[in-house]
């Protein structure tokens, strides 16, 4: 769907740390956009290593910053994407925002309009994480 002024709808969720399940504490760490119109798909991801610590001192930061690379790895495709690399941008997507019990987890997924989804990724990254 295309706007009047050549914006299309781009999806996206925020990635969250909850380095400790059972409590449900929470940060931000990551964004995933998703266009159809363009069939695009990414993800940004920004790990607050003093959040972490903050949240749970004895944290595996390397493995969280490893979880976060993966979903980077998903939505780029090719052979960084696993099991995924044969999906499509939006199933890769919908893979991605599924509800998870890990300590890498995707928030609600909202909607917005934009003329450069590849420039979404970034912005939200600096407005919603960093």
């Amino acid at each position: 769907m295309n706007g009047n002024d050549g914006r299309v709808v781009y999806e996206y969720a925020v990635l969250r740390v909850v380095p400790r399940v059972e409590r449900g504490e929470y940060f931000n760490a990551g964004v995933l956009v998703y266009c159809r119109a363009h069939s695009f798909v990414a993800a940004r991801t920004h790990l607050d290593e003093a959040k972490l610590r903050a949240l749970d001192p004895a944290a595996d930061a390397a493995g969280v910053r490893a979880a976060l690379r993966a979903v980077e790895g998903v939505c780029a495709g090719g052979a960084a994407a696993g099991q995924a690399a044969g999906d499509d941008a939006g199933r890769r997507f919908r893979w991605l925002i599924a509800p998870r019990s890990t300590v890498v987890q995707p928030g609600p997924v909202h909607t917005g309009l934009t003329a450069d989804p590849a420039a979404e990724p970034g912005r939200l990254l600096d407005l919603l994480v960093r």
